[in-house]
């Protein structure tokens, strides 16, 4: 396990952490791979969103406990993880800065845990595209009084609340200063997620098959950390290219 995490908390070079740590780099590559896959059998019980109307009820409880956005149940957004660029169809994992990487989309909870997370997607995809062919959407879409918070790089819909592009002076001002509070959450999430585990922070330097299940492991550990009450480290400031559809700060800027 100490292998593991020092691999995931540094930004992935395993040959240099394996003369750090005395093992040779195959023993390495094993060990990690191991222990990841360890971690990500358990994910199920880490990583587990609201299904049940008792469980959507409880979520919606606890979101009003600690915050005021009515029916909202967490939020949604994308952060993108690097990667080296793939030998075949390398060009559809480009993202909007030239840079090769997956899009990951997830959610979060009051809590600052992770609920669901989609690993499945390549840097080019837009967020939207994302949600809209999303389990998490489909179970969502029919429930009445519950919603997601996202920003405005996602549609409206009947369970996802976004931003206008030009609120209004009154009730539609409020309802963006209010969504926009709120919804900083799940960047906050991201940043505590990426200084928790260092390696989402570069380039993981793996087989592109696995590069989703060592982001799986690592939102296990950052869940397990929150459940744990560890201590979350200084955040990283996001990328404010990362968000490909987020206008509101030419909003602010302008009012």
């Amino acid at each position: 396990m100490k292998i593991c995490l020092r691999y995931l908390g540094g930004p992935g070079y395993q040959q240099g952490i394996g003369q750090e740590l005395g093992v040779s780099q195959a023993t390495l590559s094993r060990t990690v791979d191991r222990v990841v896959n360890s971690i990500v059998a358990q994910s199920n019980e880490w990583i587990k969103f609201p299904t049940t109307n008792h469980e959507l009820m409880e979520a919606k409880r606890i979101w009003q406990s600690m915050y005021k956005f009515p029916t909202a149940i967490g939020v949604i957004d994308c952060t993108h993880i690097g990667i080296p660029k793939p030998n075949r169809h390398g060009d559809g994992y480009i993202n909007r800065k030239g840079k090769p990487t997956l899009n990951v989309q997830a959610t979060c909870d009051a809590r600052e845990m992770f609920k669901i997370v989609d690993v499945s997607w390549s840097g080019s995809v837009h967020d939207s595209s994302i949600w809209i062919n999303s389990q998490t959407r489909s179970q969502l879409i029919n429930k009445a009084n519950v919603v997601l918070l996202g920003d405005d790089g996602y549609g409206i819909e009947s369970c996802l609340m976004t931003p206008f592009r030009s609120p209004t002076p009154g009730a539609e001002i409020n309802y963006y200063k209010l969504l926009k509070q709120e919804r900083v959450i799940v960047e906050r999430c991201f940043g505590q997620l990426k200084c928790r585990v260092p390696i989402l922070q570069y380039v993981c330097r793996v087989k592109l098959e696995n590069v989703p299940k060592i982001i799986i492991a690592c939102i296990v550990l950052h869940n397990v950390a929150k459940t744990l009450g560890d201590p979350d480290f200084e955040l990283v400031e996001q990328d404010p290219d990362e968000d490909e559809g987020n206008h509101e700060n030419d909003f602010l800027s302008a009012n």
